[in-house]
């Protein structure tokens, strides 16, 4: 079985699947980032406060949390083909009602049947090339889909800028049409299959507690950012997310054939290195939220002034990831990583003294640093955990793997919007107390208490990166001592 398997990957020609696969990656992507500077316009179009508009962000996450967990028996039970095709058609769909949406419900409709395609697709493409690819050129393969998943977030908020200074946010979605209609065409065309069906049925109670669960644990993180960690509604919406998780992964443990395999976590490396990326998906979140908010709260710079201040860094990032992946191939994901957290460590202390005056060049600067740092790290950490786990649990790992770090976005965020939030009336109240705020205008007395609150929370993101920096100084190599098959852990490891 393993030699035939073996004859019909060779014979797989890995480029146009690999293509169309990324190709789809990069849209999903890009339209999970090009919201975010849409958010003031749809505010005055609709006649909504931002909370209401931030749904379209938190609904889109909330869809994807979800469902990324179910995606394991996903992929055992369709084929590559079937599943990737279904989900671009779903995303088109989403698409296509977000564009002709009459008000904000449908819109907020629309995004979340885009959610539930773009879900699917990047576990999915991650199973794919643990699949084709053997563990030495896994880092090289992983590094191109880097690129494409980078060079989304670079381009879309830009992109969202400048569309949004010339025409309408329904411009968005329509141009996104046409994209979604040529993958699905192209993956009509080369895509094949090239994972193993497995006849297994669905457990229903699973789903509904990994719905529950993971659900309300990611509403709950996300409204803390704006309603308040003492909230009412954060504390209940968290507390039932727990139970029902609880309830899950006791289910998961003692089922024959669970829908989620948590044995994977019995893999040492695979366990480290999911703690290591929730703390990198925390700091690389810093920039991409507080930044923002410096740049256009605080300083009133433009959407796309804000975007192209991104840009620079995002592109550098996406052009260092196919670099990063061979160099992951040859030496491992230990030094990459030690050496990506000092990087980026470094140059986010460059951000915790920001004024009213700092200026654009200095931020370009530093944000550029801090992305060449997670260019070396990203990849690296999340192929090195997924390289210990046998063929079985393939699609568990990459299911569990990409369910952390949706679950690590939502906390960071919630917790960086909290304790810039807490700092910037703590500063304000300490301000009018100690008569430094005499002669300050209410707007610029608000000014000044943010940006320190700002600067506070890049404080909270360096302290999440020591310590995954510590915990990257135990990660290890894996050398293989069983096949490929076993589902024993692999013991033997050389330090790199």
């Amino acid at each position: 079985m393993s030699n035939k398997r073996e004859t019909n990957e060779a014979a797989i020609k890995k480029g146009p699947i690999l293509f169309v696969m990324i190709l789809g990656a990069f849209l999903a992507t890009l339209n999970q980032t090009i919201m975010s500077v849409a958010t003031p316009e749809l505010m005055t179009d609709f006649d909504i406060s931002a909370a209401t508009a931030q749904w379209l962000t938190t609904g889109y996450l909330l869809v994807n949390g979800v469902l990324i967990p179910i995606t394991a028996y996903f992929m055992q039970r369709f084929t590559t083909r079937q599943l990737f095709q279904t989900s671009m058609l779903i995303f088109l769909v989403g698409t296509v009602v977000s564009a002709l949406a009459p008000g904000f419900e449908v819109l907020l409709a629309g995004r979340m049947i885009q959610a539930a395609g773009a879900g699917i697709i990047m576990p999915l493409l991650m199973n794919v090339i643990l699949t084709l690819f053997p563990k030495e050129k896994r880092g090289a393969a992983m590094g191109m889909v880097g690129f494409a998943i980078i060079f989304a977030p670079a381009i879309g908020p830009t992109t969202a800028g400048y569309i949004l200074e010339h025409s309408s946010w329904e411009t968005m979605f329509y141009g996104m049409i046409p994209l979604a209609v040529i993958v699905i065409a192209c993956g009509y065309y080369y895509l094949r299959n090239v994972s193993e069906q497995v006849s297994t049925r669905l457990d229903v109670l699973s789903v509904v507690l990994s719905t529950v669960g993971f659900g309300g644990m990611l509403f709950g993180f996300s409204r803390a950012g704006s309603a308040g960690w003492s909230s009412t509604e954060v504390i209940v919406t968290i507390a039932i997310g727990l139970v029902a998780l609880a309830l899950f992964v006791w289910r998961q443990l003692v089922s024959k054939i669970p829908l989620l395999d948590l044995r994977a976590f019995k893999y040492n490396m695979f366990s480290l290195t999911s703690v290591i990326g929730i703390a990198v998906t925390m700091v690389m979140y810093a920039d991409m939220m507080l930044l923002p908010l410096y740049l256009q709260s605080a300083r009133g710079y433009t959407a796309l002034e804000s975007g192209l201040l991104l840009l620079p860094g995002a592109l550098v990032m996406g052009f260092l990831m196919p670099i990063t992946g061979k160099l992951f191939d040859r030496f491992g994901a230990k030094w990459l990583s030690v050496i990506g957290l000092v990087i980026t460590i470094a140059t986010t202390i460059g951000f915790i003294n920001l004024t009213d005056s700092t200026s654009y060049s200095y931020l370009v600067l530093m944000s550029t640093g801090r992305r060449i740092g997670m260019a070396l790290l990203l990849m690296p950490i999340q192929t090195a955990g997924l390289n210990q786990l046998p063929r079985s649990l393939n699609a568990h790992g990459t299911a569990i793997s990409n369910t952390v770090r949706q679950v690590a976005g939502a906390v960071g965020t919630a917790l960086l919007v909290t304790i810039m939030t807490d700092r910037t009336k703590t500063h304000a109240q300490d301000m009018v107390t100690s008569g430094a705020a005499e002669g300050f205008s209410k707007e610029h007395l608000i000014m000044e208490s943010t940006i320190q609150g700002i600067n506070d929370a890049y404080v909270v993101i360096i302290g999440i990166g020591v310590i995954g920096l510590l915990l990257s100084f135990f990660i290890k190599r894996n050398v293989p001592t069983t096949t490929e098959e076993s589902g024993v852990p692999l013991k033997k490891a050389e330090a790199h």
